[in-house]
């Protein structure tokens, strides 16, 4: 599945706030994502960025006054508001907030938000004491009331110079809110749990045993779970990768921190999905001090790590059950044998060192193997699409427990 922004028609208000720059920045973000990208602005914010400045980088004439131009004429914002996928006000100033939640129309911005059935995305910025006054959080839970999504604002340093609640969300977390937005949530109601990335087993103070896993699989497992609806937990080993928004994240290092987080947090799941590369051996002493390299041989022994998966599959009557099994040969028979020792309902296997898939990479090509002796074959693709496939089977396997009739 490629970016829930691909190709999608979003319209962008600017409002007149000190945080309108940024609006310029999340323009080059969505278009960079494929969005088609349509700019209104109030006359407010035209005092803070020029029009020119978002035409060139949408693309798109922009719209600044109710009937300036030729384009679609004095029908425009009802074309406008027919034609938006998602719809995002970046900065939601307190008066433009007050006016939709009072139905004012009074303006470009104004007038098409009355006609958008699209869902609406407002991101407040303003002072702190503007955000916290009585009449401007009675309006921001009107928009809530009837439907509308509210992004921030954050705490921090603001223009005025004091600190607090009242900066504009960071535009990551903007956009991933609109690919929410976009997406159906046919994962609401589900507690999922997914675990990625290494294990680091430490043998001296300055050393360890670990591979070479990314955690871009698991992470793309969490970050879509959460695009579709569910609740999400990510139990993580030692990555580069940033926290994706919306998700409980949970780092860890080793393998007995990570079982202890993963049994911890299992109580509750519905779906749990094992996609870290957990260190199968672990030193059996850890040296208080660093071990010279002609003595590493001799005195280290390694003994074995709790098999998080094993104990999860037994008597798994519960939560669905999916793992990944990385193989460098006889791929299909040992994730089979995998299947059925840790009592997986899914298992995804793949060919480690691969061109372009494994560890490391963007992409990934796997095998699909179901408790009932099916597989899936599938080309390489992204790790984002391959993620969005795992739900879409552990979604088919929850109807078949509730049919009858079975899968």
């Amino acid at each position: 599945m490629e970016d829930p922004l691909q190709d999608k028609q979003v319209v962008l208000g600017v409002c007149g706030g000190i945080a309108a720059y940024k609006a310029a920045a999340l323009v080059r973000l969505l278009v960079a994502a494929g969005a088609k990208v349509r700019v209104i602005m109030t006359e407010a914010a035209g005092a803070f960025v020029g029009p020119m400045t978002f035409q060139a980088l949408s693309g798109n004439p922009v719209w600044t006054h109710m009937f300036d131009g030729p384009e679609n004429g004095i029908f425009r914002h009802i074309e406008w508001a027919e034609q938006a996928d998602a719809v995002v006000i970046v900065p939601a100033t307190a008066n433009v907030i007050g006016k939709i939640a009072q139905g004012i129309a009074d303006d470009p911005l104004t007038t098409f938000i009355l006609g958008v059935k699209a869902p609406v995305l407002v991101c407040p910025s303003m002072n702190v004491r503007m955000y916290e006054n009585a009449v401007v959080q009675t309006n921001i839970n009107r928009l809530r009331d009837v439907g509308m999504h509210i992004v921030g604002p954050v705490s921090g340093s603001l223009a005025c110079g004091r600190e607090g609640l009242g900066r504009l969300a960071d535009l990551e977390t903007i956009a991933e809110a609109l690919r929410c937005a976009l997406v159906s949530r046919d994962m609401d109601g589900e507690c999922v749990l997914v675990t990625a990335g290494p294990t680091q087993e430490a043998f001296d103070p300055v050393r360890f045993v670990t591979n070479a896993s990314s955690g871009k699989m698991g992470f793309a497992l969490a970050r879509t779970a959460r695009r579709r609806g569910a609740r999400v937990v990510l139990v993580s080993g030692p990555t580069a990768l940033d926290d994706p928004d919306g998700v409980k994240t949970v780092r860890v290092r080793t393998a007995k921190e990570m079982f202890d987080a993963v049994m911890k947090e299992a109580v509750r799941a519905t779906v749990i999905v094992k996609a870290a590369a957990v260190s199968d051996w672990r030193p059996a002493e850890v040296s208080p001090q660093k071990l010279k390299k002609d003595t590493v041989g001799r005195q280290c022994f390694f003994e074995k790590t709790d098999d998080i998966l094993g104990a999860l599959g037994k008597n798994n009557k519960g939560p669905i059950l999916v793992g990944f099994a990385a193989e460098t040969e006889n791929l299909k028979e040992n994730a089979r044998i995998k299947a059925a020792e840790k009592n997986l309902d899914l298992v995804v296997a793949n060919l480690v060192g691969k061109t372009g898939s494994g560890f490391g990479s963007d992409t990934n090509q796997a095998i699909f193997l179901f408790r009932d002796g099916r597989t899936e074959h599938l080309p390489l693709m992204e790790k984002i699409a391959l993620a969005n496939l795992v739900w879409d089977r552990v979604l088919e396997i929850k109807k078949c427990m509730k049919s009858d009739a079975g899968c």
